[in-house]
């Protein structure tokens, strides 16, 4: 079933219309028809699933048939992110959403090689955005990642109080990084559940510098090691997600079949 996007304060009746955009691409490229079944995601949970009404080159009316909540995943995560080059970023956050990332954090470093105006920056938050949206709508994603405008790392960390209940896990290529695994066994102990917000920092290519990691530090980040082997920025942000994803839901698991 296909599966457009509206914001929730757009679904609270029982007829809704889709975007422009969206009414084209239903019409002209998925062929939709008068009666097709389709589903709408509002990017909080909500999943409606409704029926064409009304469907023109541009415009496309929905009755509401049923809806359903998808309550958020246990933990919430977010991605500190350097900005990377090309189009490595618009892949950064596909992925970050598809792993179901709460929060999009793009940051520039001081090693980062893209550097904007203030209207660039505007610009890039409105279409990695975008990119979030095309990624919940693809993989049934019922809650969309906020991605923030862009900032430096150093605003960000000024701006940032780790609440209580979080871990926070930084990529690091020096001595003292260890397994992430290691860090949530260790705060599962201490608490004796796991963590209902995590924060993962990811460098540029080169890394952050010694001063950025310590100041990285400082708030509370745990170095992490993701291998032997020296990844691409993006290559990493998807290893350290796909690995705290996978261990939060084996813990998950582990839950429900001993209960």
């Amino acid at each position: 079933m296909h599966r457009f996007y509206l914001p929730a304060s757009e679904c609270r009746e029982d007829t809704l219309k889709l975007s422009p955009r969206d009414a084209r691409h239903a019409v002209k490229v998925l062929r939709l028809r008068l009666n097709d079944r389709l589903s709408v995601l509002d990017g909080e949970g909500g999943e409606l699933l409704c029926r064409a009404i009304d469907v023109e080159k541009s415009s496309v009316l929905l009755r509401v048939l049923t809806r359903n909540a998808h309550p958020p995943l246990p933990c919430e995560v977010t991605l500190v992110q350097a900005v990377t080059k090309g189009k490595s970023m618009d892949v950064i956050v596909q992925k970050a959403t598809e792993l179901g990332c709460r929060r999009l954090v793009p940051v520039f470093s001081e090693r980062s090689v893209i550097q904007c105006v203030e209207a660039d920056l505007i610009q890039k938050q409105e279409k990695w955005q975008t990119i979030a949206i095309e990624a919940m709508k693809q993989c049934g994603q019922a809650w969309l990642p906020e991605v923030l405008k862009p900032t430096t790392l150093a605003e960000f960390i000024s701006g940032t109080i780790a609440p209580g209940d979080s871990l926070s896990l930084v990529a690091s290529l020096q001595p003292d990084a260890t397994h992430p695994q290691r860090h949530l066994a260790n705060q599962r102990a201490g608490a004796a559940q796991d963590p209902k917000r995590i924060s993962v920092w990811i460098g540029p290519e080169g890394d952050f510098t010694p001063a950025e990691l310590n100041a990285i530090k400082n708030t509370g980040a745990l170095p992490i090691s993701l291998g032997p082997l020296i990844l691409r920025s993006e290559t990493a942000a998807l290893y350290a997600l796909s690995v705290v994803n996978y261990e939060l839901q084996t813990s998950h698991a582990s839950k429900e079949s001993s209960e």
